[in-house]
């Protein structure tokens, strides 16, 4: 059997992050959202999310990327929450057998405005 391989980025919440403001966290995440959105469109990031119901909440959120791991560690430290010091990046290979997974070309939100409570 084949297995197809994607490079996947686990989001963590840093055990140090700096607290911020109401504000300053706002501001924060909307760069974070603005980021990843720009890396969707870009092609990099096949799909991602944040995570929610987990049994760590330092895990915040994940994605997959259609690069090497190289290159994703790379725009994923450049991620304004990562250089800010709030979130750290951990990169990996992702198996499955092959053909289980396919993507569609969706739009990502840019700001938390964009989003609503539950999607």
């Amino acid at each position: 059997m084949r297995f197809d391989r994607h490079t996947v980025v686990l989001l963590t919440l840093r055990p140090d992050a700096p607290v911020h403001t109401d504000a300053e966290a706002s501001a924060l995440q909307d760069a974070h959202l603005a980021y990843r959105a720009k890396l969707v469109s870009e092609g990099l990031v096949l799909a991602g999310g944040p995570l929610v119901d987990q049994d760590d909440d330092r895990y915040r959120g994940w994605s997959i990327w259609s690069v090497d791991q190289q290159t994703a560690r790379i725009h994923a430290e450049a991620d304004p929450a990562v250089r800010a010091g709030r979130l750290a990046v951990d990169v990996m290979t992702w198996m499955m057998p092959s053909g289980t997974l396919h993507f569609a070309k969706a739009r990502a939100p840019e700001s938390a405005a964009e989003t609503t409570a539950g999607d």
